[in-house]
């Protein structure tokens, strides 16, 4: 893990980020849950983004439909958080995070121009996807398993009122942009080994 992550523990304020904007929601809605209108006001309404109120592609990720949707989403950010802590610096961790969560609310803009969606998903997906592949790719290996599971991480969430598309744009930017730092990056360290066999006396 790089020293600014160490410092800066990005998935934690990120957790905290999400957590503080559900209670304000909850607040707003005076119930447990995000109301309607809140998800009117503040999620991805594609009607508003196309009549030019493109800041809701942002506060979409920090808004959630309920206690399943904020838990479910904060259960992955933290497992795969962590993961890309250790591989990436703080400003590459926030870049998969954020350009991916933008990429599965443009995915949503283009194919969903009807569509009303909230959530860190797609911002989540890219992480996992990043993390997988950079973790293949670093070290030489193929990254045809890293695709495959990614892909099937993305069908097994498949279901009823889940925005297919904004997992699917987050996938596909984290795996993109996994796959750079992991191309372009030099190798932190290189590790060399020396065998020294003993030599054989005796006649």
């Amino acid at each position: 893990m790089s020293k600014s992550s160490k410092t800066f523990m990005p998935t934690f304020i990120l957790i905290a980020a999400n957590v503080a904007v559900y209670a304000y929601t909850c607040f707003l809605s005076r119930d447990i849950t995000t109301s309607d209108a809140v998800v009117l006001n503040y999620g991805q309404y594609n009607l508003a983004v196309f009549n030019g109120e493109v800041w809701r592609l942002f506060t979409a990720m920090f808004i959630h439909a309920d206690i399943a949707h904020i838990v479910g989403n904060m259960l992955f950010l933290l497992i795969f958080g962590l993961r890309g802590e250790k591989l990436f610096d703080l400003k590459e961790y926030f870049l998969v995070y954020f350009l991916s969560g933008l990429a599965g609310g443009f995915l949503t803009l283009l194919l969903g121009p009807n569509t009303v969606s909230v959530g860190a998903s797609g911002a989540i997906f890219g992480m996992i996807g990043a993390c997988t592949i950079y973790a293949r790719r670093a070290i030489g290996q193929s990254v045809v398993t890293a695709l495959l599971y990614s892909f099937f991480l993305l069908m097994i969430n498949i279901s009823q009122n889940v925005n297919v598309f904004a997992h699917l744009g987050g996938l596909i930017a984290g795996l993109l942009i996994g796959y750079l730092l992991a191309t372009t990056r030099k190798p932190r360290q290189i590790v060399t080994y020396e065998y020294n066999y003993p030599s054989s006396y005796g006649g």
